[in-house]
């Protein structure tokens, strides 16, 4: 159950990122990197970070967004999965 909150709290927590860098890159501020938002979908972020990209409109046309953050979405659901199964 821990896991699930935590899961859950990642999630969030990439969301806010997502839209706080939405919100700088509007006021011409400093940035979160690219490979920060990427490994934070990487970590368990990856439907928070789907969402971000979607309500904020940020990163919408960056491949490496518009496909890697749902292949993680996909690669962490066949790990849990197989978890879950075995």
């Amino acid at each position: 159950m821990i896991f699930l909150y935590a899961l859950l709290a990642m999630n969030v927590f990439t969301f806010i990122v997502y839209g706080y860098d939405k919100y700088k890159s509007r006021h011409k501020k400093w940035r979160t990197p690219e490979s920060t938002l990427l490994l934070l979908a990487a970590l368990g972020g990856s439907v928070g970070a789907f969402l971000g990209m979607k309500t904020f409109r940020h990163k919408t046309k960056h491949k490496k967004f518009v496909y890697g953050v749902p292949a993680i979405i996909f690669a962490q659901l066949v790990l849990a999965i197989y978890y879950y199964f075995n």
